[in-house]
């Protein structure tokens, strides 16, 4: 199938050796507005149940069957507030938000910034009328290409409200989680789950690698022929290199200034047991500076 695909100019960017084919990724799977195109839009609707269901405690409801998209755009609570844009905000059929989030770049407190998406999407239900008992639950998810959690062997945490002794759920009505890219790569753990193979595909694998779990994922080898047939729309690869542009601009000014928060997210890794290697590949300090921390 793969040949024919290469015959027909669909998948041109793969470079074909005696009988295997390995396939090299056209864009970077992090951007955004990349992202949104593959993973939130009508017609991709089941690549996106694919990963949810990856992702989501499904102990309780069980796995998702069918999601609406909803408006991305929260509307500000009071004249003055600036209004947020989230990536991908879908609704399952009993009512459940669920809101992703992507960030190449840790623009500060992420994990305030979640639950603040959080807190706008679980109380804008409360229209005049309306009962508590009829909230309905509001899942969130980031995926993040930079480490902003302390524990240095875990790439995915969950959060919920629980109650401290007896971890008793207050309600299941929060659930946040953080997906660290960096973490995961650099685990380099058995690729087993199906969490691992979308966690590998958006770290940006390519090759071998790929094409194998590729094979062994219909959703996210469809997610690969919709990534080739994007690189391919002038247009909308126009819109993605802006995009790009736009980041890159964002973290030349983040090094520059971002140099005292980074350091107190190693000084925690390090706290946790991170070797200074490690903590020094995922927060972007140099090994010496990670060092120093050690030395005080």
């Amino acid at each position: 199938m793969f040949q024919m695909l290469i015959r027909r100019g669909i998948l041109s960017s793969e470079f074909v050796y005696p009988g295997v084919v390995f396939m090299r990724r056209l864009i970077n799977r992090l951007n955004d507005y990349a992202f949104k195109r593959i993973f939130g839009v009508e017609e991709n609707k089941d690549i996106l149940l694919d990963f949810l269901n990856a992702v989501i405690l499904t102990d309780v409801s069980g796995p998702l069957t069918e999601i609406t998209l909803c408006d991305r755009e929260l509307d500000p609570e009071f004249i003055g507030d600036k209004t947020s844009r989230l990536d991908i905000l879908a609704k399952s059929a009993d009512g459940m938000h669920i809101n992703i989030e992507v960030q190449i770049v840790n623009l500060g407190n992420p994990r305030k910034r979640s639950l603040y998406y959080w807190s706008r999407l679980y109380g804008g239900q409360l229209t005049a009328g309306l009962q508590y008992e009829k909230l309905s639950s509001v899942i969130a998810i980031n995926v993040v290409n930079f480490a902003c959690l302390p524990d240095p062997e875990r790439f995915h945490h969950t959060y919920q409200v629980l109650e401290i002794e007896s971890r008793e759920p207050l309600t299941r009505d929060c659930e946040i989680h953080f997906l660290e890219l960096p973490k995961f790569t650099r685990l380099r753990r058995p690729v087993q789950t199906r969490l691992d193979k979308w966690l590998t595909y958006l770290s940006n694998a390519e090759g071998s690698e790929m094409e194998a779990i590729a094979m062994s994922e219909p959703m996210i080898k469809k997610a690969i022929t919709i990534e080739e047939i994007f690189a391919k729309n002038d247009h909308e690869r126009r819109l993605y290199e802006l995009r790009e542009k736009g980041l890159r601009d964002i973290e030349s000014i983040r090094l520059e200034g971002r140099t005292e928060e980074r350091l107190a997210i190693a000084q925690a890794m390090l706290s946790k047991g991170a070797t200074p290697a490690f903590v020094a590949e995922t927060t972007g300090l140099s090994i010496d500076e990670v060092k120093r921390l050690t030395d005080h």
